[in-house]
């Protein structure tokens, strides 16, 4: 990770991009799993939110080896939520 602003805009475009999938998914499936492609969608916008708040508002942020630490571990619990996400709205395809 580079920097904190590459971080957010990282953040904003997966979640942007799995609630985009979402709604072509309710766009092609009209009604079919309706409920569970909102509740994916809900899940994405709290994940954005918690994400970017955990962004902002750093918890040790004077020792910059923990701060560093604290960056990369919210980027990979981003990529690793986002990922879990993107496989609840693939396994709705196959049903």
């Amino acid at each position: 990770m580079a920097n904190i602003r590459n971080l957010k805009k990282d953040i904003n475009y997966l979640t942007s991009e799995l609630v985009s999938d979402c709604y072509l998914y309710m766009y092609f499936h009209k009604d079919k799993n309706h409920d569970e492609v909102v509740g994916i969608i809900s899940e994405a916008v709290e994940l954005r939110n918690n994400l970017m708040h955990k962004t902002n508002h750093p918890e040790n942020k004077d020792d910059k080896k923990l701060l560093k630490s604290h960056f990369n571990n919210l980027y990979d619990e981003m990529l690793e939520s986002v990922d879990v996400l993107f496989n609840q709205l693939s396994e709705l395809t196959k049903k």
